[in-house]
Formats: C-alpha cells, structure tokens, sequence
C-alpha cells in the first residue's frame, strides 16, 4: 500500500543545526478510483486550517492554478494529471486513464516534499475570492428552496451527519463531499462528490446504497439524494450515453 516514501529535511529558525531537522514523510495510497491516488503526510497538513472543506482544482481550471504554487508545479510537470483535491493532510490525484503511475507518482512525491519544507501555503489570500467569483468549480444552478423552522431543523441534522459519519469515510479513500441543499417538499438532499469519489467507477453505489441508506435510517423525511455535477461533468455524461447508445444500435 505504501509504494513510496521520499524524506526531506525542513529546516527551523532559532534551532541549533543538530535539532533543526525535520523528516516530512510522503506515502501513497490506493483508492477505489484506479485512476485517483491519495497522496498522505504524516507531517505537514496541506491546508492551513483542520477540518476546511477541501480544494479541488481541475487542470482546466487556469483562473484556481495561477492562485496555487503546488498546483502550478503538479499540473506543469505531471502531464496527464487532471485534476487535484486537496485536503487538511492529503493530496488527491485523478490522472488520465492512459497515463500510468510510475509517470506521475515519483514527481508529484518530490513537488509535494517540496512544498511542505518551504512553508508555502497551498493557495494564495486570493484563491477563495477567485473561486467565489466565477463559475469554476461550481454548479451553475444550485437549487435553493425555502424552508420552515422545522425544515432548517431537518437540513441541519442532514449536515451534521454528512460532517460526522459520511465525510470523514470519503476522505478515507481520497475524496470529499459537499452538503448542497435540501428539498423539503421531495426529501431530496443534494451532494457533490469531489476528488477521487466523483469519478470512480462505485460512486453511484457510494451515493445510493452507502450515502443515501444512512441519511434514510437516521432522518426519515429524506427519500432521495441525487449528486449534483459541474456543466462539463454533465457534457462528458451525456457524450459517455450517447457513446453507449450508438454502441448498442451496433450490437457492439
């Protein structure tokens, strides 16, 4: 599980040279996506604040990258690497599925070691404004319903379990998730799967049976959760159908 430990030394100020060295350790670890590695410090945390809701930026994403220096590095010298989620100690790599490990792995370990020797933060002052103010990394219609006492009551439950049962078990395999949004009138609770989770092949399975099964059991007003995906997850969706479709016109 451990394919790669790299170590570096960071130093302190104000220390004597014989105590002012640091081992920063890097491991990877697989996750149900094979296209989507975990990347773990055991010594460093990739954001500034525990517990921040994590950092996901596409390599399309120019706008995110000129405000992040480790995702400037990665994206430059890791071709094939499409999108990174980082966390409060891990980093998430999703690759293109015809790139390998072994061409990205050993860089993306020696960038990463880097990193966190220099003290830099993973984003600029401005990063989370950027992001506000633009589409990236947003769905274009969040839904928004109202919602009585009792209501916000229920949407709350549904938060503080996703926080304290669901996320932390999705950050397990690399990924992360996002309370969106709850119709009472429906039961439908609204998600967004982020790093590794969005594009693994179970996700699916992960939102309906695992997700949704324990929101059900614990908050009996809930009746479905449905993910809520980004304008070019839904055209690479209905391209992906319409692929399949044609291929089964051809009894392929």
């Amino acid at each position: 599980m451990y394919a790669h430990l790299r170590s570096v030394v960071k130093p302190r100020s104000g220390l004597s040279s014989s105590l002012c060295r640091r081992w920063i350790n890097v491991k990877t670890l697989t996750t149900p996506n094979e296209n989507a590695l975990k990347y773990i410090s055991t010594d460093g945390e990739m954001l500034q604040d525990r517990g921040a809701s994590s950092i996901e930026i596409k390599n399309t994403d120019e706008s995110l990258i000129n405000h992040s220096k480790i995702a400037q590095r990665i994206f430059l010298q890791c071709p094939g690497v499409e999108s990174l989620m980082i966390g409060d100690n891990f980093l998430t790599v999703n690759k293109d599925s015809m790139v390998h490990w072994n061409q990205i792995t050993p860089k993306v370990i020696e960038l990463l070691t880097q990193y966190l020797a220099s003290g830099e933060t993973a984003v600029s002052d401005e990063f989370h404004t950027v992001r506000e103010n633009s589409d990236v990394g947003y769905d274009v219609s969040v839904p928004t319903f109202e919602l009585t006492e009792e209501d916000e009551e229920i949407s709350d439950m549904i938060d503080e379990l996703i926080q304290t049962r669901i996320r932390p078990a999705i950050q397990d395999d690399g990924g992360d998730i996002q309370y969106r949004a709850y119709d009472p009138k429906t039961g439908t609770v609204y998600l967004k799967l982020q790093g590794a989770c969005k594009s693994c092949s179970s996700s699916e399975d992960t939102l309906k049976y695992g997700i949704e099964s324990m929101l059900k059991h614990y908050v009996e007003e809930v009746q479905n959760v449905v993910q809520m995906l980004d304008p070019e997850e839904e055209v690479a969706l209905k391209e992906f159908d319409k692929l399949e479709q044609k291929l089964q016109s051809k009894n392929v």
